[in-house]
Parts: structure tokens; C-alpha cells; sequence
């Protein structure tokens, strides 16, 4: 089976994962294909399968993609930690950050997005286990942020994400996908004009079903896609 035809068929079985975890009464769930240290051409085959969300880990590898790929008609992702020095690059380069996790960082981008009259949606990531390893707001600073966002011109907060401690057990990731979940309600009911905090990214390629099932409207998915990632060496972003 080529490239092309083994993504199409990937898809076709996260998409029955999907359907199988998903309240009927929600609207869909928005697919993200992370293409980190796959190739162009696995990019194009998720542009192939009908996939319109294209993620990223690092901003340059995201980058040299869409330059490659610029005929593509997709919506791109950073879904990485984000440095304050690539802020601008980001900016530019992505309609969606979904790792937004602090107010200096909130402020940055507004404010090269605005000089470059960008205006991408920013997704506030939380570090609900408080693991020193990964990146993400305390829970205490996520309405820093959202007050900090009220007087941002170019940028607009469109949810929440987290990154819950792996665990071979998907069921493990339920707690933090429900408190994700809560917390969004908790900021939407603060205020009428939260009422577009309307995405939840959660889960990925191992634990799809379980935050589908919490209320997620975007999954990151790379292995389910892609199979297993490339053992390459990546530098620093």
C-alpha cells in the first residue's frame, strides 16, 4: 500500500474511533495530523485523505513544510512549546497556537501579530498535573491570561489545551480531560464575552477516545495517521 493510500485508511479508522466515542448531539471533532518528523510527502497525504488541519511541534520544521506544501489549502497548528523569540515566526506562519502559557508570551503575540496584520487563535495551554517536565500555565494563571487577552487588538483566546502525564492506560488521562473540560465552562459562564472559548484540544493518537468522550473538539493525532515517528535527530527551535 503507498503512502497516499495507507493515510486515507488510517484516517477512515481514527474518524470509526471517532464516531464510536462521540456524543451525537456534539458537532465534530476536528482532526489534527502532526506531521512532526515525518516528511512533505506524509503532509500531502493527509491533504490527500481530506485532513484541512495540519499540526506542528516546532515553528522552522513547521515552516519549511508550507513553503513545500504552499499550494495546500489547510489550517496550520503550532502545537508546541512555543519560545518568545519565535513569537513572531509563529504569528505569521500559524492560523492556530494551542500553547499560549503566559501572559508575557499572550502579549508578544498580539502584538507582532498586529504589526504584521495577522491574527491567529490562541489556545491557552495548562499544566493541570503540574509535571516540571512539560510546559503549560498553572491553573492559578489561567485567568491572568484571559484578563491580560481582554485588552489584546490582534489575537483572540479560542480555548484550552493540556497535555496530561502519560500513561500506557488511556483511562489514566480522563481526570484531566474532564477538569480541562470544567474549567472552559467555569470561563465561559464568568462573562459574556468569553462566549467564543469554544475548543477543547485534547487527546491524541492513544487516548483519542477518552477525551473525545470529555467534550474535545480538536485531537492531535501523528502515530494513528503516520505510524511510528522517524528516530531523527531535531535541533533546537
Amino acid at each position: 500500500m503507498d503512502l497516499r493510500a495507507s493515510v486515507a485508511a488510517n484516517l477512515r479508522i481514527v474518524k470509526n474511533r471517532i464516531a464510536a466515542a462521540i456524543d451525537h448531539s456534539r458537532k465534530n471533532v476536528r482532526v489534527i495530523a502532526v506531521s512532526k518528523k515525518f516528511s512533505v510527502s506524509h503532509v500531502e497525504a493527509a491533504a490527500a485523505a481530506g485532513l484541512q488541519d495540519l499540526g506542528e511541534n516546532r515553528v522552522q520544521e513547521a515552516v519549511q513544510k508550507q513553503l513545500a506544501t504552499n499550494s495546500l489549502q489547510a489550517s496550520w497548528h503550532l502545537i508546541g512549546h512555543l519560545q518568545s523569540n519565535k513569537a513572531r515566526m509563529a504569528a505569521e506562519a500559524f492560523d492556530w497556537i494551542h500553547s499560549v502559557d503566559s501572559v508575557d508570551l499572550l502579549r508578544r503575540l498580539d502584538r507582532v501579530a498586529a504589526c504584521h496584520g495577522k491574527s491567529p487563535n490562541l489556545l491557552i495551554q495548562i499544566n493541570l498535573a503540574g509535571e516540571s517536565t512539560k510546559h503549560g500555565a498553572p491553573e492559578s494563571e489561567v485567568q491572568r491570561i484571559f484578563d491580560a487577552a481582554i485588552s489584546c487588538k490582534a489575537i483572540k483566546i479560542r480555548g484550552l489545551m493540556v497535555l496530561p502525564p502519560w500513561s500506557e492506560n488511556p483511562e489514566d488521562a480522563r481526570p484531566y480531560f474532564r477538569r480541562l473540560r470544567q474549567l472552559r465552562d467555569e470561563l465561559r459562564a464568568a462573562g459574556p464575552d468569553r462566549s467564543n472559548l469554544d475548543q477543547l484540544s485534547m487527546g491524541m493518537s492513544h487516548d483519542l477516545e477518552v477525551a473525545v468522550e470529555e467534550g474535545a473538539t480538536m485531537i492531535r493525532v501523528g502515530t494513528a495517521l503516520f505510524g511510528p515517528r522517524p528516530k531523527t535527530t531535531q535541533t533546537p527551535d
